[in-house]
């Protein structure tokens, strides 16, 4: 049993960290993975919180991790394990069972992992936990106490400072199909060999009672005159291979598609991301300004990409003096694109050359010495 426990606190406190630190490094990514949760349980107003509580929850599973390899006070630990495992394992299972969330956000977008296999990780994960939990009073620390003290105030510090410059700047690493030197066009065509969604048709048919039933098409009744024809659908039963990228379209205020024209552009061209120009931040406008200008005078294309509505994106336009175009598109992609609202991402012929948080942005003579002299 000794060492059933000591492997079971090897393997929680590395997929701890791992998972942790994988969150960390995209901690505007998981809150609005929070977010999908909150909508879930009909609670909105928690968006309020959600970038917080992913920091927190972050760091949370960093220093648990690393205090479950080093044995400090496991008697606390084990508790809040049991106590975060029992939370997350709910969740994974609601998620699965309800089809409400179909990625948990575990390990970000460098592997996503399917409702149901996030139930059975977050199930093994429970055995593990319990296993420690039960056996927690005879876990000797494997350093000394004030060493081991010191380790666990370390994890804190360095978790929490990666924690905050991964969400002030941009993901450490990027695991998304937009990260810089990725192609969009190749990221837009589907897989080789992909197979195609499975689809069953049913019918949709109203019996005398006033019930509605569906029917196959090989299992429709005999007395079909007996019910009322209400609709077909097609549902799907299992989903095919999809693109990386399945939902980036750029279209102007009337619906006219543009996307081939911007990412065909054989010529640097700067694309300002704003998902959401309600939330966007204000202070950095007078800079978007001033590189969008200098891009105007030296012929470099320079628009906008946001999800707002038209009408909305021409009073922020109009208040904050923007002489660009903005195009619209669906905000999940904006908000995969760049982990910053705004942000910049300089684009070649389809080809992601750099992208800058609103923190870094830079300036026409930065941009033009590092890539338009070349």
């Amino acid at each position: 049993m000794k060492y059933l426990v000591g492997i079971c606190r090897i393997l929680v406190g590395v997929l701890f960290i791992i998972s942790g630190f994988i969150k960390a490094n995209d901690t505007l990514g998981f809150s609005y993975k929070l977010d999908e949760y909150f909508l879930v349980f009909n609670m909105p107003f928690m968006s309020a919180v959600s970038v917080a509580m992913a920091q927190f929850i972050c760091v949370a599973e960093i220093v648990l991790g690393v205090a479950t390899l080093v044995g400090w006070r496991m008697n606390l630990i084990s508790w809040l394990l049991m106590l975060m495992i029992v939370f997350f394992t709910f969740l994974t299972f609601y998620s699965a069972y309800f089809g409400v969330v179909k990625d948990c956000g575990c390990f970000g977008d460098a592997l996503h992992l399917s409702p149901w296999q996030s139930f059975g990780k977050d199930v093994v994960l429970l055995v593990w936990i319990l296993i420690i939990f039960l056996w927690r009073h005879k876990i000797k620390p494997l350093i000394s106490l004030r060493t081991s003290r010191w380790a666990v105030i370390f994890s804190i510090i360095i978790s929490s400072t990666f924690t905050y410059y991964t969400y002030a700047h941009l993901p450490y690493i990027d695991f998304r199909p937009y990260a810089i030197g990725n192609n969009i066009k190749i990221g837009m065509l589907p897989p080789p060999f992909a197979k195609p969604d499975s689809i069953v048709i049913l019918f949709k048919y109203k019996a005398k009672d006033g019930s509605i039933k569906e029917f196959g098409m090989n299992d429709l009744p005999d007395d079909l005159e007996n019910y009322e024809f209400v609709d077909r659908v097609d549902k799907v039963i299992r989903e095919g291979d999809k693109a990386k990228i399945h939902d980036f379209s750029i279209v102007d205020a009337e619906g006219v598609n543009h996307t081939n024209e911007f990412l065909n552009n054989p010529d640097y061209s700067f694309m300002l991301v704003a998902y959401d120009l309600s939330k966007t931040n204000r202070k950095i406008q007078p800079k978007v300004n001033e590189l969008a200008n200098a891009c105007e005078k030296n012929k470099i294309q320079f628009f906008g990409l946001t999800s707002t509505v038209p009408a909305e994106t021409d009073l922020f336009r109009h208040d904050n003096q923007n002489m660009f175009d903005y195009y619209f598109c669906d905000g999940t992609a904006l908000k995969t694109i760049i982990r910053s609202n705004p942000g910049l991402v300089l684009l070649k012929n389809g080809v992601v050359i750099d992208m800058w948080h609103y923190n870094d942005f830079p300036t026409w003579d930065q941009v033009n010495a590092k890539y338009l002299k070349k």
